[in-house]
Formats: structure tokens, sequence, C-alpha cells
């Protein structure tokens, strides 16, 4: 008799595939130009992620609302979104030389614009993450809607529970709401939300503005009614993909004409030449660096480097920062505000004007002195597209091409640490990309005995580039840590620069084969952690201290090399 043994899938391997589900499905979908979240279409997306159950939904998957979630996904949607059903996804349309006034989330740089009471179009510019990180938040966000339709809707004719009229009622008042109606609304709100008062009225108070004091209780309401509506009166809401938009993603519309100024203006400059260093961070952690020090020993006196670098990070330093910015453009600063879509600006810094800050006397010979070259965060697979587009010759008017010589490229960001906490730092060997068999080993001229002793735990590995921060699980992460992947963190754009740097180098020849690599990057969050997920929170002044210390380590390799 033959023993037959039966494979019972692991939760990492179901999660793993529900991903894959996701993604063929986003694909397909945009390619077919529209859906309908709530429909057949949309129930692929919406099953899968209740399969995938990821971290920074919290409990998408059980009957309570989630709220963290909801803070999460709101701060990364445009202000009004819960209200339209009809979602257009565009490419650069013309919108913004219109009366329209755009609408940009807090926490992503996209232009969005509310067409009329019922539909929203949603700019993207930065290429297939984005698309798949707004359907994501709102397939979430759908979800969570028919959460309250279920609690409230008594039956398929309309009726509703009384908790739910008694909100309708506080919602639509034009009166502005006294403390008695708001915590009688909230306590309704708990009811349908299956919260307790103390965590509704809490949520209550991180949406509320001066000017919409009730946006918590509105946005209930409107994710609410418009389900209702879907279920009663078969209003479905809409997700369509313009025609535009389907032509241009994938072509490098918007990376090829942000590459293009920029080596424009390098070209202006007289900069081609010259050894150029390009940097992936912030606007602000390498001009401070190099500057802050000299615009600011007067007004903070006495204060160590890191003690002035927090200083500056505060919401009431708007001075201070632009003393040091006025310092640096007198210095050779030059900031090139983004023009062509990809919302990614650019710091370039000729240090042979450098006469005042740090690391003027490294510099001898004007001929050879370093460009920085510091460009704003990319979005995922917008750091493939940005970085090939820049690592080509420039050609201007079929001229012979002029080729960049590049010396190094570094990228310092946020991620997800695997082991450590927020704050800690991690110095990847290689990046993976996730859901492919595609790996990227690299020499990285960083390591982890240039930040030991300084404060932040160190952590050497491998780090996975994922397609979506917001599709991570503990299963999928734990499996990637415990495995003999070994790795030490997630992110969403290391294994999209190697891809340029590499076929650049080393097939395509634009650039120098020996051009040298530096990866480091600061924990933003534990997905393994209940608590720490990126729906926890920010960093605050926690990330100046690992943020500054990659910056000068990155600078003094490039000045001392």
């Amino acid at each position: 008799m033959i023993n037959t043994r039966t494979h019972v899938r692991t939760r990492a391997q179901e999660s793993s595939a529900a991903i894959e589900r996701m993604y063929i499905t986003m694909r397909h979908l945009f390619n077919r130009g529209f859906y309908k979240p709530m429909g057949v279409s949309g129930e692929t997306l919406k099953n899968a992620l209740l399969v995938l159950r990821p971290e920074i939904y919290g409990t998408v998957a059980e009957e309570k609302t989630e709220l963290s979630g909801l803070v999460y996904v709101l701060d990364r949607l445009p202000e009004g979104i819960e209200e339209c059903r009809f979602i257009n996804l565009t490419s650069d349309e013309g919108y913004k030389d219109s009366h329209f006034e755009p609408i940009i989330p807090p926490k992503r740089r996209r232009n969005c614009y509310r067409i009329d009471d019922e539909q929203m179009n949603i700019e993207i510019t930065r290429g297939r993450s984005d698309i798949y990180d707004v359907l994501t938040h709102l397939t979430f966000l759908f979800i969570e809607s028919h959460k309250i339709c279920e609690k409230v809707l008594v039956d398929e004719d309309g009726e509703t529970t009384r908790d739910w009229d008694k909100l309708s009622q506080a919602v639509n008042k034009t009166k502005k709401l006294a403390i008695e109606e708001r915590e009688v609304a909230i306590s309704h709100a708990a009811h349908i939300l299956g919260r307790t008062f103390d965590e509704v009225r809490d949520i209550h108070q991180s949406f509320s503005t001066k000017t919409n004091p009730e946006r918590f209780l509105k946005i209930i309401y409107w994710l609410g009614k418009l389900a209702i509506e879907e279920r009663v009166n078969d209003n479905k809401r809409s997700i369509t993909f313009s025609p535009l938009l389907r032509e241009r993603i994938g072509h490098h519309i918007y990376g090829e004409i942000w590459a293009n100024n920029i080596k424009a203006f390098l070209k202006k400059e007289k900069l081609m030449e010259r050894p150029l260093h390009i940097i992936s961070a912030n606007m602000h952690s390498v001009m401070n660096a190099l500057f802050a020090g000299e615009a600011l020993k007067n007004e903070l006196k006495g204060l160590g480097p890191m003690k002035v670098y927090e200083r500056l990070s505060t919401d009431q330093s708007n001075t201070l920062r632009n003393k040091v910015e006025k310092l640096a453009i007198s210095q050779g600063m030059t900031h090139i505000k983004d023009t062509s879509g990809t919302n990614i600006d650019v710091q370039i810094f000729d240090t042979a004007k450098m006469t005042k800050g740090a690391f003027k006397d490294t510099i001898h010979d004007e001929k050879n002195a370093p460009v920085l070259f510091v460009m704003d965060y990319a979005f995922g697979e917008q750091a493939y597209e940005t970085i090939d587009e820049l690592l080509k010759p420039y050609r201007e008017n079929n001229s012979d091409p002029l080729y960049l010589n590049v010396e190094s490229v570094s990228v310092m960001g946020k991620a997800g640490i695997l082991e450590g906490g927020k704050g800690d730092i991690m110095i990847p060997s290689a990046h993976i990309f996730e859901g492919t068999a595609d790996n990227y080993p690299f020499e990285n001229e960083l390591c982890k005995e240039d930040f030991n002793g300084y404060g932040p735990k160190v952590y050497e590995g491998t780090m996975v580039t994922v397609l979506g921060t917001s599709l991570q699980n503990k299963d999928i992460l734990k499996f990637f840590h415990d495995s003999t992947w070994n790795v030490i963190g997630l992110e969403m754009e290391g294994a999209h620069y190697q891809k340029a740097i590499q076929s650049s180098s080393r097939i395509r020849g634009s650039i120098s084969k020996d051009v040298k690599v530096r990866y480091a990057y600061y924990a933003s969050d534990n997905p393994l952690e209940t608590g720490s997920t990126l729906a926890s929170g920010g960093l605050g002044t926690t990330g100046v201290v690992p943020t500054y210390l990659i910056t000068e380590k990155i600078l003094k390799q490039i000045f001392n090399k």
C-alpha cells in the first residue's frame, strides 16, 4: 500500500498566493479599463485582501470596523473620497490648468480633483506602484463600508436601525453640534462600528479639523450610505482608468521628462563631466549636514550636531530652516522643483563653490570637485523609471550623446525592520524582489561597522523589495526572516534602483562599471510586532539620529574618497 502525504499549505503560502492574485487581478482590471469594486469584477480583490489580512489593515477580516487602518488609508487618499461613487484614475491630463482645486493627501504626493458631487479624479504619474497603492486602499475602504451596511440595514427594502437614523440626523444638521450632541452621535457610531465609546471619541478627535470638526462622523455616514445604496438600489460604485493613463503607464513618460530637465540643467551649468554623486534622500538632510553648523553657529551655540538637527525637524523651526537654505544657495545649491509630474524634487550642490560649511577643506581641485545630486524619494517601480532615464546619455537636438560621470549612487530611506525597532539601521547586502526569483546582490560601500557605537542598533543582511507595504502580513515576513533568505527588512524601491544601476553599468555602458553603491535604511516600523506597524503612527524625532548618521557617513565617503 502506498502512503500518500497531504500537503497542508502554510499561512505564508496562502498569503503569498493572495498577493499574487491581487496583483494579477489589478493588472487585468487596469487593462480592462473599469470595474465595480463590490461587483463580480471586484470580488477577487476583496477576497484576496481578506485572505491576506495585512498588518496595516488590522481587523479588516473581523466584524468590527478597523479604526487605525482607516486613519492610515484616509491619510493617503483625497479628502471627500468616501462621498464619491465614481473614482477615475487619470494621467496628467490638464486639470492643473483648470478651475478645479487640487486635493493632495497628507501622506501621498498625488494631485486629486473633485469633479462633482459624485466623482473624484486621482492623478497617477508615479507608475504602477501608485495604482496598486490606490486600489489596495480603496478595496479596504469598500470592505469597511459594507461592514457598516451589514450592521445598520434591517431589510432589503432599506429600513435601517435607530443608531443609523440618529447618526444620519447628527451629520445632516446645518448647525454646529454641541458637545452633548456630538457625544450622543459618537455613542451611536460606536455601536455601529463595534467599538467602545472611548475608542471612537479618540479617533473622532484625530480626524477633527477647524473647518470640519465632525469629519469622522461624516466619513462613517458616507461610507455606510453608499454601501446601503449599493445593496438596496444596486447603485454600484465604479472605478475607471482613463484611456491616456492606460496608454502611458509603463512607458517612462514622466521619468524621461524629469531626467531630461535635470540633464539640461547640468549641461547648462557645465557640470556634465564633473564627478556626479546621486543620493536618494529627503530634501533636508544633506543640506543640513553640510550647512546647518555654519548657518546656525550663533543661534544654537553649545548644542551638538544631533540636537541641532532635532531642532530643525520641529514644526516651529521655519526661520532656522530658511537660514540654512539661504546659506546653501549662496554656496552652490540649486533647488529644482519638479514640473514633470513625477513629484520628485532635486537639489544640485556644486561643491566647487563651497567656501563655508562641512567638508569645504577637502576640496582642492575645482575641476574635480564633486557634484551632489540629491533626489527626493521615488515610489516603488518609479525608482527604476527615474534612475534608468537619468543614467542614459543625454542627446539634445540629435547631437552626439553626452555621458554623465556618475561615480556613486547612494540610497538612504525608511524601511520596515524584522528584528529590532523604530530608529534602528539596516545595511543591505542584496535586494530580492517579492513574488519573483529576481535577486540583486551587490557590494555595499557602507557596512555595519560604520555605524557601531552611535546609539541605534545596526543589522546587516538581505532586504526584500515588496510590491506594496500595505500588503504585508506577519506570516510572509516571518518566513523571509527565518528562512535562508536572511531578510532583515522590507522596502519598496531597492531592487528597482539596483536593476537600473546594474543594467546601465554592466550591460548598456551608460555609466562606469566601477560605480560605487551605498544603501542604508532606518526603521520606520516593525510589522512583526503588534502596535509597531506603519498604522501605529510616525517616527517623530526618533528618526533624526539614524537619518543624519547615514547622511554623514555617505558624505564622508564621497568627500574623503
